[in-house]
């Protein structure tokens, strides 16, 4: 203690007695560079005497308390003599150069860094025992705040001049990055010293640009502000949260919201300082593009509409909407042309759930930022990687549709966000899908024609991926650029997709997503286009017949509306009559089915009743044709016959005033053998259509009871079933029968089990049992995410497996080969087959003689020997082993 003593009387002579007289040219080697470094060390000795002894100090050890509360009186006394120099060389008129005051700004940082490191461990220093000395720290701390004030006063009036020696560059560089420690230090002490200590930094980095910008540690630097802006962006949320929960958010006098505003300042202060910083010093902050990214992604996540955002009151979201939210889309805009960062964020990521949408809502903004940018800015974003010594980047419009594509939970809430203004009306909140929409449309608009080709590449892939809301959101856009565009752009891309529809397998997704695009695109088509989809397609030709099943037929023209329709019934008649000639072999079926769906996509497009009269008379002939040859006995054994049925099905809904009861009967007794099997969901929704479809037509009395008990039991069957998705659907449709039938015993026979009777007047009366709770529905919904995503990856993967499957027979089969072997069928099917074909046609020959005996006409005389043969023929087929 002696030796701190007689330090502070030398330093305090120095300082009263001979400063003054010093010249501002001789301070720095007559006095600042002997003094100051053994105030330093003789500081640095008063801590660590401290920590020594700290351990024993208590309120009994009144001799230890003495000494450490002397201590602590020196060290002020120390940062009071600096202080003094401080404002000694402030005094000069002129102003001093750096190098004349160098140990000055070094000396005092190095003590201010102990001094306000010292403050912020108190508690753990002292630990329980601060109150013996919290007088002496506050002190302390003041008068080191004062001491840092004035030097940065001070610093601010030197000047450097653009050709200052290395060593005054050096000296500034360690001023800035001494400051920056500090920062790092201070941040949770006071708010006002924290912010005055970073503008300083900033605007000595600014101020000297030319000279540090290489020397600078500009990765210390950008992470720190990134820092201190989520931590002072994360207690401005946790302070809204205690405001909320204390209902304070209308008391703007209280202490704690107070608190908020000045760390909602704060908050807005590091955006800003980022954002600037980040435009000074582009160029040497390439590296640190991942930080930035996740920096983005963590403060959108907490503002609505992502699902981790809390809800807060309108007042306090504002607040932080302008201090956080706000200053990201200049963050954004002043990292669009980094390489780096275009590199992390087109990158196929998988992020967390909460990060999904932040990152769908990033590369939305983006398209809305390019506008205006030059031209090597553009190609970064909207081309991807071209060459495979680039790292990997997605086009930007195939990175927001795979980013679409992950925010799954987020469609089915659905999260909500603000519309595009409108003038005269009220902005209104709008779903992911329109936003996304509207950024893609508006950012098309602009597109360069350059790119236009990228951007085609991203639309066909959307839609041919699996996820079938991605798809759809690509349709939009696709149908935009068509509309956009011109009448050629719309005929080129609808000829193209109509090929795709075309070489596409019917049962694929590929094909449902194609066929919802070409159904719409052909609305946007001229007449003369639409006859020319016709002449390039034409539904005389089988293979066409799948383009033309997609296409709604009240999107055509009249003319050629009434030429489709009647090529179609030409080659349906056509088809059956081969079909008959042939002996009705199952192997024409899938030609049957092709043009049954082409059937059906004409039937439903008739606009006009007399168009649909035409139509009518000639389906309903087919339809009856075909109901005649469908056995119940084979739609188990031969699947290919259930779609013959699903089709058939809901082709007889739509006519079924033009059928007749006993085909009826036939439809309902082979519906009642399909669902007494499992089967797939299309059909029993077709079934339920036909079902619902039977309540427009009076059954005769004489057909009453072979159709009214089997409808009854059936509408019984769906009503009962456990899917939920199909009990909903069952509703619905006996929901319709109800009330349009004549036939109301059927609506009572359908009720006889209580909990279904109980189920449907429920439904009918909208009463709501079990309410899903916010949380729960929540959680459902993120399972449900897993589920559909390892759906429609495996449905992708399968694909490959399909294609890489097809490339290798397709190479095998470019060699010659002199004989391919023939494929085996497995034994029992064989004999499943024949028995069938053969109980096939023994029901139809008891049919055909039942019917003959009510008539004149008898069976022919030759029948019963027949009979006795097959009977041998089956005795000695008994007998083989």
């Amino acid at each position: 203690m002696i030796i701190y003593v007689s330090l502070l009387c030398i330093m305090k002579i120095i300082t009263d007695l001979f400063l003054p007289h010093i010249g501002l040219s001789e301070l720095e080697d007559e006095c600042f560079s002997k003094i100051l470094p053994k105030a330093v060390t003789v500081f640095d000795s008063m801590m660590k005497e401290i920590m020594a002894q700290v351990s024993g100090l208590s309120s009994q050890n009144t001799e230890l308390c003495n000494l450490l509360r002397n201590i602590l009186q020196a060290m002020v006394q120390i940062i009071d003599a600096l202080s003094t120099c401080v404002r000694h060389v402030g005094s000069f008129e002129e102003t001093p150069d750096l190098d004349a005051i160098r140990s000055l700004p070094t000396c005092i940082l190095k003590i201010l860094k102990e001094t306000f490191q010292h403050c912020k461990d108190s508690e753990v220093v002292y630990c329980g025992r601060l109150s013996l000395v919290a007088d002496l720290l506050q002190g302390l701390f003041k008068e080191a705040y004062s001491l840092q004030k004035g030097l940065l006063e001070l610093l601010e009036r030197i000047s450097l001049s653009s050709s200052a020696a290395e060593e005054e560059i050096a000296d500034i560089v360690t001023v800035i990055h001494s400051l920056l420690d500090i920062c790092s230090i201070i941040s949770n002490l006071d708010i006002a010293l924290h912010a005055n200590t970073w503008k300083f930094i900033i605007k000595q980095s600014l101020k000297y640009q030319s000279l540090v910008e290489e020397h600078l540690r500009h990765g210390d630097i950008s992470s720190s502000l990134c820092d201190n802006l989520l931590v002072s962006f994360h207690n401005c949320m946790e302070l809204a949260e205690q405001i909320k929960y204390a209902g304070l958010q209308d008391s703007t006098q209280s202490p704690e919201y107070k608190l908020f505003e000045k760390t909602a300042k704060m908050c807005r202060f590091f955006a800003n300082t980022l954002v600037h910083y980040i435009k000074e010093f582009k160029f040497f902050l390439t590296k640190y593009c991942s930080s930035f990214h996740q920096l983005y992604l963590q403060i959108i996540s907490k503002f609505p509409p992502s699902l981790s955002a809390p809800a807060l009151p309108k007042v306090l979201s504002e607040e932080l909407n302008a201090a956080a939210l706000v200053p990201m889309d200049a963050f954004l805009l002043q990292l669009l042309p980094f390489r780096p960062f275009a590199e992390v964020v087109l990158q196929d990521l998988r992020l967390s759930l909460e990060h999904e949408l932040p990152q769908c809502l990033l590369l939305a903004n983006v398209t809305g930022q390019l506008s205006g940018q030059p031209e090597e800015v553009l190609q970064l974003w909207y081309t991807g990687s071209q060459f495979p010594e680039e790292t990997p980047r997605l086009p930007l419009y195939q990175a927001i549709f795979n980013s679409f594509r992950r925010c799954y939970t987020e469609h089915k809430v659905p999260v909500l966000l603000p519309g595009v203004m409108l003038k005269g009306q009220a902005q209104a909140s709008v779903t992911l899908h329109q936003h996304i929409c509207v950024r893609l449309c508006a950012s098309v608009a602009v597109l360069p024609p350059l790119y236009f080709p990228v951007l085609e590449r991203c639309l066909i892939d959307a839609v041919l991926q699996a996820d079938t809301e991605t798809a759809l959101l690509a349709t939009d856009v696709w149908c935009f650029t068509a509309r956009y565009g011109t009448a050629e752009l719309c005929l080129h891309h609808v000829l193209l997709i109509a090929h795709l529809v075309k070489v596409c397998s019917a049962d694929c997704y590929q094909s449902f997503h194609l066929g919802l695009l070409l159904k719409r695109m052909v609305f946007l088509m001229t007449p003369n286009h639409q006859m020319e989809l016709v002449e390039q397609f034409p539904p005389s030709k089988m293979e066409n017949l799948q383009v033309w099943q997609h296409v709604l037929f009240r999107a055509l023209s009249k003319e050629i509306r009434h030429r489709l329709t009647t090529e179609i019934i030409d080659v349906v008649q056509k088809i059956l009559t081969d079909w008959q000639n042939g002996g009705y072999k199952l192997g024409q079926v899938d030609k049957m089915n092709l043009v049954l769906s082409s059937l059906l996509a004409a039937i439903r497009g008739q606009s006009s009743p007399e168009e649909q009269h035409m139509l009518s008379m000639s389906a309903a002939r087919t339809v009856t044709q075909l109901w005649l040859r469908m056995s119940p006995d084979q739609l188990q054994t031969h699947p290919v016959l259930q779609n013959t049925l699903l089709l058939l099905l809901s082709i007889s809904a739509i006519l079924v005033k033009n059928i007749e009861p006993q085909i009826i009967s036939q439809a309902l007794l082979c519906l009642d053998a399909a669902v007494s099997h499992k089967c797939a969901d299309q059909l029993l929704l077709a079934a339920l259509e036909f079902l619902s479809s039977l309540g427009k037509i009076f059954v005769p009395s004489d057909s009453q009871s072979q159709i009214l008990p089997r409808l009854s039991s059936l509408f019984g069957v769906f009503l009962a079933d456990k899917s939920w998705l199909m009990h909903q659907h069952a509703l619905e449709a006996f929901s319709y029968f109800a009330e349009n039938t004549n036939h109301e015993e059927v609506i009572s026979q359908s009720l006889c089990a209580e909990e279904t009777k109980t189920k449907v007047v429920n439904y009918l009366s909208k009463t709501v049992h079990a309410q899903e709770d916010a949380e729960s529905r929540l959680e459902r919904l993120k399972q449900e995410t897993q589920i559909t995503e390892q759906h429609n990856e495996k449905l992708e993967c399968n694909d490959k497996n399909d294609s890489n499957k097809l490339t290798v027979e397709d190479v095998a089969d470019s060699e010659p080969c002199p004989k391919r072997a023939r494929q085996e069928t497995s034994t029992e099917d064989e004999y499943s087959r024949y028995i069938q074909t053969a109980e096939s046609a023994l029901k139809a020959l008891q049919t055909l003689t039942e019917s003959k005996t009510s008539t004149t006409a008898s069976p022919p005389q030759w029948l019963e020997s027949r009979l006795q043969e097959l009977q041998t023929l089956i005795t000695q087929i008994r007998t083989v082993k």
